[in-house]
């Protein structure tokens, strides 16, 4: 038994209809990243789980959608009180399977819990209009309705906090949700389920599937006729997979795809917050975020006194198992994600990057990744073109403004991008001529419930969070009332 305060928060079957389904045919493991410990066994949901999920939630939505803004809103604050609760059990789940230091663990369940908090309030202010019609006998009303049943593909990298910003917002518009939750990370999907079993959601209105027949599901959760809308968190790829999909059915369609985010320094930057944004923005999760610092680019002209700031506080960076105390780095999520990080620096290395920091595993077969810095990388290697999600700092020189923002608009993906300047008039400038969804200037963590989430480009479309993240949960209705004529 894993050492959890209260135990019964560790599930091993997908949730359905509010009920456990534990008579799965197959069954599957998860493993700690850490020391590749079992923690669990699973019963493996398939697609005839995920047929039977979507007509639950079909079924359950109605009466969901029927009761009032502020009631569903009730439900949803009982649910966060219980994520908060049980902070700790939570975090502890996440870092067991997933990696992550504790702390950060901690962090994004509390992150998860604030979506929940800010939609039982938005949910509130779901308003219409009234538009003056052309004519005076005439009114015309524009209402906004649930779009009905939304399914989604949650990822493993943050297995709390993507679930629960996408459930939130449906179950706030009065949509019922059902989700498959990534096969590295079910057991932190499944306590959310236990959670939101305790606070009240009725049974059909929140269905968690766990399973390894990813295909399958997927088949089902974006070609049943009974989804409404389809969101889905992960890479491009397979996110151009799933959007063809759903276009047999002209589903509704939220996608929040990969990125290669740059980290651009300019010349009259402040350094030191530089380097310590710079840390929070690559290091988090051992850089295995979409909104990671993937390509770092230093003016000409502060290269050498920022690399000597840079170098230290990164050789400082802990990296340990996520539970010990000073953990600041964890391992990789699996073998074939840290062997990507292994080729990607192997090959700029051939093609001329200087390796000054890292490079290696922490020990030979783990999956620690130590914090690696490369300079006199250039536009044309790999780990430039594609998404490291890993520990790694691709140094690019650039010689003046325009230099740097052609280097960092030269990608396909559009999520995030981050800049330092003390320059007003440059940070007006750059921050309109960046091809990217989400921009931090002079910050380094942009991520929060108030702020829209989402990107550009291949980055894909849609935002998640804000006052707009209930815009692709729900369809407008145009009222055109007659006859009102003395």
């Amino acid at each position: 038994m894993l050492p959890l305060q209260d135990p019964t928060l560790l599930k091993t079957a997908s949730y359905l209809n509010g009920a456990w389904y534990t008579q799965a045919k197959t069954q599957f493991a998860v493993y700690n990243p850490a020391d590749g410990t079992l923690l669990a066994t699973v019963a493996a949901a398939g697609a005839e789980h995920a047929t039977e999920a979507v007509e639950a939630a079909a079924a359950a939505q109605p009466a969901w959608a029927a009761l009032s803004a502020a009631e569903r809103a009730k439900v949803l604050k009982r649910w966060q009180q219980l994520f908060s609760q049980h902070e700790h059990d939570l975090a502890l789940l996440l870092t067991l399977e997933q990696g992550k230091p504790l702390h950060e663990a901690e962090a994004e369940i509390r992150y998860g819990a604030s979506y929940l908090e800010w939609f039982a309030e938005e949910a509130k202010r779901l308003y219409g209009s009234i538009i003056p019609a052309p004519s005076s006998d005439k009114r015309i009303l524009v209402q906004r309705q649930p779009v009905g049943v939304v399914s989604a593909i949650t990822p493993w990298n943050f297995p709390n906090a993507m679930l629960m910003r996408k459930a939130a917002a449906a179950l706030a518009a009065g949509c019922s949700f059902v989700v498959k939750a990534a096969q590295q990370t079910p057991l932190s999907a499944l306590a959310c389920a236990e959670l939101a079993h305790r606070a009240g959601i009725p049974a059909g209105v929140f269905n968690v599937l766990v399973g390894t027949d990813a295909q399958g599901i997927g088949e089902v959760l974006t070609r049943h006729p009974k989804v409404n809308k389809f969101s889905f968190t992960g890479s491009t790829a397979v996110g151009k997979k799933l959007l063809q999909q759903c276009a047999e059915g002209v589903k509704r369609v939220t996608m929040e795809l990969g990125g290669n985010a740059p980290f651009i320094v300019f010349a009259d930057a402040d350094l030191d917050a530089a380097v310590t944004g710079l840390l929070a923005a690559k290091f988090r999760n051992s850089g295995q975020t979409c909104v990671c610092a993937n390509r770092v680019l230093v003016d000409d002209r502060v290269l050498a006194p920022f690399l000597a700031k840079l170098l230290p506080a990164v050789a400082a960076l802990k990296v340990g198992v996520g539970t010990a105390a000073g953990t600041q780095l964890g391992p990789l999520i699996e073998e074939k994600a840290l062997v990507k990080v292994e080729q990607l620096v192997a090959d700029a290395i051939a093609k001329g990057a200087q390796l000054q920091l890292g490079g290696t595993r922490l020990t030979a077969h783990s999956l620690f990744y130590l914090p690696t810095i490369l300079t006199a990388v250039t536009p044309q290697m790999a780990l430039v073109q594609q998404e490291i999600f890993g520990p790694v700092l691709p140094i690019i020189r650039f010689s003046d403004e325009a230099d740097a923002i052609a280097l960092a608009n030269a990608t396909e993906y559009g999520l995030a991008a981050y800049f330092y300047s003390k320059d007003l008039g440059r940070v007006f400038r750059v921050a309109q001529a960046l091809q990217f969804g989400m921009l931090g200037i002079n910050e380094g963590i942009i991520s929060n419930a108030a702020a829209p989430f989402g990107g550009i480009k291949q980055s894909g479309y849609g935002r998640e969070g804000s006052q707009y993240g209930l815009d692709d949960y729900t369809d407008l209705k145009y009222l055109c009332i007659g006859g009102l004529a003395d």
